[in-house]
């Protein structure tokens, strides 16, 4: 339905007369009758008044369909940082009635989780913010010291509240129920791996490696984790670089690889295998994990050009390759290439 006829079915249900909508509105009643009949529509700004007069969303006066509906949701979140609350409020009841649609409840689903995560990550912002500030004044108190260390992830010495046995839980049961999905068993071995549980992980990777995944070299890098998280650091090492000798192109791999080197802090071969890994991947647009692992290791080694240097790459890859031009990664990776400028000085 065109936006006129929806305005003048709106103004007949709410039983207004043309001048009384236009009273509300303030403007003439001439304006109200030049939308209801398609010869102007009305300015952009009044979009949030009608839709508050006429007790709906800025989304109902132009009857759009489902599909385009979760599309705006989705594009809103990428380019805000913070929702208003009564956006957040109509899109999570509207994301709710969608999931007993049974033609949308998976994007709708996936979407409300993703709307849930928007809210938290926000706020994480703010806790982050006011508990720095407040640990700057209080430095010997502990309130807000793991206040900060919830928002950013901190590592956390109490093993009780570090280990990682609610996820193994979840993922073990995901594994047993849906055994041919390949994705659930990475994660259950991240996390078993993280604790040390090499044994299990382990168990669990050799009915990895029969499935029909896409990603063999993955055999291989779980292999070397594995032997990393028994302390065998020796066999770790020969494993990963026979997996490169043996398919020394391969973007993923050599990705991998980095991710290995970087987490036993050998940067110079982590650097490496990232600029490797970048420069043979033949997708586009190419995500930017490789560059974002090298510029956190010229942070650890405090070289604040040469990170600042690796996000103006970043900020090129956003805008150029994905074609960012507003979105709120777009906007925090010229944050930090800022406040990485300004350590460098």
């Amino acid at each position: 339905m065109e936006l006129g006829k929806k305005i003048r079915q709106l103004r007949f249900k709410t039983g207004l007369t043309q001048e009384q909508l236009a009273e509300k509105l303030g403007v003439g009643a001439q304006s109200v009758s030049k939308w209801e009949n398609a010869v102007a529509m009305p300015d952009i700004s009044a979009l949030p008044l009608l839709a508050e007069v006429f007790g709906v969303s800025i989304d109902d006066l132009f009857d759009l369909t489902s599909e385009q509906r979760l599309n705006r949701i989705e594009n809103r979140m990428d380019v805000e940082e913070e929702l208003p609350q009564d956006v957040f409020r109509e899109y999570e009841e509207y994301l709710k009635t969608q999931i007993a649609d049974s033609g949308n409840r998976k994007r709708a689903t996936a979407l409300l989780a993703n709307l849930y995560w928007h809210r938290m990550f926000s706020y994480a912002q703010k806790v982050r913010h006011w508990a720095k500030e407040s640990i700057r004044m209080s430095p010997g108190e502990k309130g807000c010291q793991w206040l900060l260390n919830m928002a950013e992830g901190h590592a956390c010495w109490d093993w009780n509240m570090a280990n990682h046995t609610a996820a193994i839980e979840f993922y073990s049961e995901l594994v047993k129920n849906h055994p041919d999905a390949w994705v659930p068993y990475l994660y259950l071995m991240d996390n078993l791996i993280a604790d040390h549980r090499a044994d299990e992980a382990e168990k669990v990777l050799n009915r990895f490696c029969v499935l029909n995944h896409q990603k063999p070299f993955m055999n291989q890098v779980y292999r070397a984790h594995i032997a990393l998280a028994r302390f065998d650091e020796a066999a770790a090492d020969e494993i990963i670089e026979d997996m490169l000798m043996a398919d020394p192109d391969n973007d993923g791999a050599l990705f991998e690889a980095a991710q290995y080197y970087a987490e036993k802090c050998d940067y110079d071969k982590a650097i490496d295998c990232y600029e490797k890994s970048f420069d043979h991947d033949t997708q586009r647009p190419r995500f930017q994990d490789a560059l974002m692992g090298i510029a956190d290791i010229w942070k650890i080694q405090g070289n604040y050009k040469k990170a600042a240097q690796t996000y103006d790459r970043i900020v090129d890859l956003l805008e150029n390759e994905w074609g960012m031009t507003e979105e709120t990664e777009l906007r925090h990776a010229k944050d930090i290439r800022a406040s990485l400028l300004s350590k460098a000085q």
